[in-house]
């Protein structure tokens, strides 16, 4: 089985570019994409819709153009649920789940923590409720969560760590939030299987960032441990344009 994740910074902006394409080739058996910024009301058919796959998606009800989650699945699911059950963060259409036979995939768009930290405080609080969510879903059987979390866990995972250490997506608090979260059962999959790989998943639009490669790695599939041993690979495909970020692939 194939999931694949990817912020595409827009649906309707880069299904005009390579999408569809891309899309197709890299044959997902599960295709989730966050920052969709459809705001369109639940009556009005979403943009993109691939032969072949059920569609369930959300979107932010406070903002237009803002945020969203869409999954596009082969796989029938035995449920769906849509954000945390907690109104702050669900208004914002930041969380699908789909329950499968043997484990739970999450597509999520974390909060980013903004200019001058100011949600930082409200970023902590999904953090810590996200944690909570996953381990009770890891109770019932295995979660994999997928998406653009919004941070640089360590010093290898951004190009310029220094100079970036007090801001949003590469604070302490926030890194600390997801070494909690490792904490609580769960693996960063592509740093488990690449403890030394540099290579990123998000790059400024501004200074040529992306042709400096001076990236970020803040797209992650994070998995219930005793999932490892079913992981042949989780990867991150950089060649792939058309958003600020790219696509990350996990085969299980």
């Amino acid at each position: 089985m194939r999931i694949v994740s990817f912020n595409v910074n827009g649906i309707r902006a880069i299904i005009k570019k390579d999408f569809p394409e891309d899309f197709k080739s890299l044959n997902a058996d599960i295709f989730i994409i966050e920052e969709s910024k459809f705001t369109e009301d639940e009556h009005v058919e979403f943009p993109f819709e691939p032969e072949g796959y059920d569609i369930y998606w959300t979107n932010s009800k406070l903002r237009k153009g803002y945020s969203g989650v869409a999954i596009f699945t082969r796989i029938k699911p035995l449920s769906v649920h849509y954000g945390m059950g907690v109104g702050e963060y669900d208004e914002e259409g930041r969380l699908i789940t789909l329950e499968f036979e043997n484990f739970f995939v999450i597509g999520c768009y974390t909060p980013n923590s903004g200019a001058e930290l100011k949600r930082l405080d409200f970023r902590m609080k999904f953090d810590e409720d996200l944690k909570k969510y996953m381990m009770t879903l890891d109770k019932i059987k295995p979660v994999i969560l997928t998406g653009d979390l919004n941070v640089a866990h360590e010093e290898i995972d951004l190009k310029n760590p220094s100079a970036n250490h007090h801001n949003a997506g590469f604070t302490d608090e926030e890194r600390a939030k997801f070494s909690n979260l490792l904490n609580g059962g769960f693996v960063d999959s592509f740093r488990e299987l690449h403890p030394e790989k540099v290579q990123y998943s998000w790059w400024s639009y501004r200074f040529s960032a992306r042709s400096r490669d001076a990236g970020w790695r803040i797209d992650y599939f994070v998995v219930s441990k005793r999932l490892m041993e079913s992981i042949k690979s989780s990867e991150i495909r950089d060649d792939i344009l058309g958003s600020d970020h790219c696509p990350v692939v996990l085969d299980i």
